[in-house]
């Protein structure tokens, strides 16, 4: 497809994005755009520098080839780099999303005015917006090791603000619905009224919590979000490059949580952190990061797995043709364990449920801040609590997680940000896990 010069590696990586954004405000349709974007990034290596352009014009890109390849410097030996060595070679066409194409944009707005209307019809609540989304992404990367391949990835959600009529204030409450297919989105209605229920009930008799240690046990979503601010971050190979105290902190391994604790980052499933080839074209693995409380692996492009001599594990994406890649999640989650959710609960005396997020960080420390929680009374979801934050010593508390259930779910719909890359799409999830000693206030 493009001459590539033999003492040189190269790659191209050609996107295609199409997108529909579709918001109500006060019963008034107030913006419905469709938008197309497409571009190319072009990289060229001598086994030094690399030289990189982004570009918009298709018949450009052997041009942009040409005139990368003259501003290296050739190296006949470039093949033999042990960067250029980690590259793998794949050839694949992977092509399964483009029925949403086919949508009309009335029919995607009959949809978001279908969910108006039912919200509208709910007396204890007050809309404030809602968004219809969607996105159809088609890659396309070449290089000149061989590797050409080319896969498409959609998704599509209605996006819910509403206020909660409580004896106090009006809290604002968030529901996402996520789908990939559009006519699966269509009357969720059962979804939405379950979660506008609990959050109806949650705000008129939350009380806040005194603050201490607890034994909590965090939801799916919430254990999704912990597994990846506590720990996929540090598991991203670019955070170990040059820097040999985190190295030995986190050396392949190393013991660093309870024997029942086992994460995943895998982008092989339909999810929102669907990447079956990275942004390098190496292919997407399933990637133990802890097993069996034992550190196994991190995530790496090919230059991080290269410069720490580990193996490759297709990590290395991109926001966008307007970045190069960087070391980055896919779909991250706990495996699940060997108790029902019945009998993990039935472990806590006293403790607390944490069922929803708003939002989470973390490194060394993490730390997560819950919408929804509950007091646990012996071995019984009871009252709802008002909670600020949740912290802890990562470390510390892989190591206080004492039960994990059979029951796992991965949440799609999120978003990472790193380097000023955002939003990235990732998926979070796991099982529910029990975890000692957390600080709660």
């Amino acid at each position: 497809m493009y001459k590539f010069n033999p003492n040189l590696y190269t790659d191209v990586r050609i996107e295609n994005n199409i997108s529909t954004r579709i918001r109500i405000e006060n019963n008034t349709i107030v913006e419905n755009k469709e938008y197309s974007e497409s571009g190319v990034i072009v990289r060229v290596f001598d086994g030094e520098l690399w030289y990189t352009s982004s570009i918009t014009n298709f018949d450009s890109i052997q041009k942009e080839i040409d005139y990368l390849s003259k501003l290296a410097k050739e190296n006949p030996n470039i093949n033999e780099n042990k960067i250029v060595n980690k590259y793998e070679v794949n050839r694949d066409k992977l092509i399964q999303f483009e029925s949403i194409l086919g949508i009309e944009n009335r029919e995607k707005e009959n949809l978001i005015s279908d969910y108006n209307k039912f919200l509208n019809s709910e007396e204890n609540i007050i809309p404030k917006h809602l968004l219809y989304i969607d996105n159809y992404i088609r890659k396309h990367i070449i290089t000149s090791k061989g590797t050409d391949v080319e896969y498409d990835y959609a998704e599509c959600s209605v996006n819910i603000s509403y206020y909660v009529k409580s004896k106090d204030n009006n809290p604002q409450c968030f529901k996402k619905v996520f789908k990939h297919d559009f006519n699966e989105l269509k009357n969720k209605y059962d979804e939405l009224e379950k979660d506008i229920e609990k959050n109806i009930e949650f705000y008129n008799e939350a009380k806040p919590i005194s603050p201490n240690e607890y034994t909590c046990i965090l939801s799916p979503m919430a254990a999704g979000i912990f597994a990846h601010e506590s720990f996929g971050h540090k598991s991203e190979a670019d955070f170990m490059v040059g820097d040999e105290k985190m190295l030995d902190e986190w050396a392949i391994g190393k013991k660093v949580g309870s024997d029942i604790l086992n994460i995943v980052d895998c982008g092989n499933e339909i999810n929102s952190g669907f990447v079956p080839y990275d942004d390098e074209g190496n292919k997407s693995k399933k990637t133990y990061l802890i097993k069996n409380g034992i550190l196994m692996g991190r995530l790496h492009s090919s230059e991080t797995s290269a410069l720490l001599d580990e193996e490759v594990t297709g990590n290395a994406r991109a926001v966008n043709f307007e970045f190069d890649s960087i070391v980055r999640m896919t779909s991250t989650f706990i495996e699940g364990g060997n108790m029902t959710v019945e009998e993990l609960f039935s472990s806590v005396k006293n403790g607390i449920y944490i069922d929803t997020v708003n939002h989470g960080s973390g490194m060394s420390t993490f730390t997560l801040a819950p919408q929804r929680a509950y007091l646990i009374k012996d071995g019984k979801i009871s009252s709802p609590v008002l909670i600020s934050v949740i912290t802890g010593n990562v470390m510390r508390t892989l190591n206080e997680i004492t039960g994990v259930s059979n029951e796992v779910e991965i949440i799609s719909g999120t978003a990472c940000g790193k380097n000023d890359q955002f939003p990235l799409r990732v998926a979070v999830g796991g099982p529910y896990i029990k975890v000692n000693k957390l600080q709660v206030s």
